[in-house]
């Protein structure tokens, strides 16, 4: 199964978050099908999701992948409506 979720990277206090769509058995930071976006959640100009791919996201949903629960969250705080 497809999921779109978060695989962390950065460094130590300073996170920064890829959108991935990946297989759901591959690990949070392993092997990934596509980079969907950017999450910066310390971000100081406001803008905290970043390069969005919105073509490839909806692409990857119709096709049934599924939104991990911050993704969703992170989306429907941006306004950003997938269906």
């Amino acid at each position: 199964m497809v999921k779109i979720r978060l695989s962390r990277g950065g460094r130590k206090h300073l996170p920064i978050y890829t959108i991935v769509a990946a297989d759901s058995r591959n690990a949070r930071n392993g092997k990934f099908l596509e980079k969907l976006g950017q999450y910066d959640p310390k971000s100081q100009d406001g803008e905290k999701v970043k390069g969005l791919k919105l073509e490839s996201l909806k692409k990857w949903i119709q096709t049934g992948a599924i939104c991990s629960d911050t993704v969703r969250t992170l989306l429907k705080k941006q306004k950003i409506q997938l269906s």
